[in-house]
């Protein structure tokens, strides 16, 4: 993904349209051919002078390629009009970044999360949880009034990263009869927490952290929290570390 810090300014709502991925045999010749180095075209767009746009997404990235006009060559990069628009955002955007920013929405949603909050709240937040992270206890005690208000579910996606316990904390946390309780008392006690790790972690508990881990490693993180919600605009976004008190409305909304 273009590092993800791409995605953040990406509509979902963009996503919802249905734009198939052109097949090989429509392609021109000079096209396939950077089809064949890896890149995997999305679809085609209007440029100007003869040009024809292709957008493409290569090892998580989105870029535009250009056809000249007598279709044997192929320009990659940005074009610019002389006003000095970008002609090429907008196509990116609808054809390649929006649906990968609802890929990721999707994988998060299916990924190994703790709830916290109602499920009726009318604003989800996910975020990339270490139980040894001050940082995410910092960011879990900011959310509170949202939580209790049932404004906000937050949806700690587990992992172990900081600390040689990490994982075992994460898997006590999702083997627990009630991850939700036992995530509460482990964030709301704070340094005071007595979770222990677990010191054998079930196959099916280190199942799910590995799937959390290799989506992490996936979408470039390397640090918790990693919040990820929804702006007003139905973009998603993303949060690194703890917010400061006026990206925190923007996170969870009005109190």
């Amino acid at each position: 993904m273009p590092r993800l810090r791409h995605l953040l300014t990406l509509s979902l709502g963009a996503a919802l349209l249905q734009i198939p991925l052109l097949h090989a045999e429509e392609l021109p010749a000079a096209i396939r051919k950077i089809e064949e180095k890896g890149a995997k075209i999305i679809g085609s767009f209007d440029a100007p002078d003869g040009l024809r746009g292709y957008a493409a997404r290569y090892q998580n990235r989105g870029m535009a390629l250009y056809l000249t006009p007598d279709g044997q060559h192929v320009l990659l990069g940005n074009l610019y009009d002389a006003d000095g628009k970008d002609l090429s955002a907008e196509p990116l955007q609808k054809l390649v970044y929006a649906p990968m920013a609802k890929e990721v929405w999707a994988k998060m949603d299916a990924s190994n999360w703790i709830a916290d909050g109602s499920k009726d709240a009318p604003r989800t937040v996910y975020l990339f949880s270490d139980p040894n992270c001050p940082y995410c206890n910092m960011f879990w005690e900011q959310a509170r009034p949202w939580v209790k208000a049932g404004k906000v579910q937050l949806r700690h996606i587990m992992v172990g990263i900081i600390r040689e316990d990490s994982p075992g904390k994460s898997a006590a946390l999702l083997a627990a009869k009630d991850p939700s309780k036992a995530l509460e008392e482990h964030e709301k006690a704070g340094k005071q927490s007595s979770l222990k790790a677990l010191t054998t972690i079930p196959a099916a508990i280190q199942a799910k952290l590995d799937a959390n881990m290799k989506l992490m490693e996936e979408l470039e993180l390397s640090a918790t929290p990693a919040i990820f919600y929804m702006d007003d605009k139905g973009e998603l976004q993303q949060q690194q570390g703890a917010p400061s008190p006026d990206k925190l409305v923007k996170i969870l909304g009005p109190k």
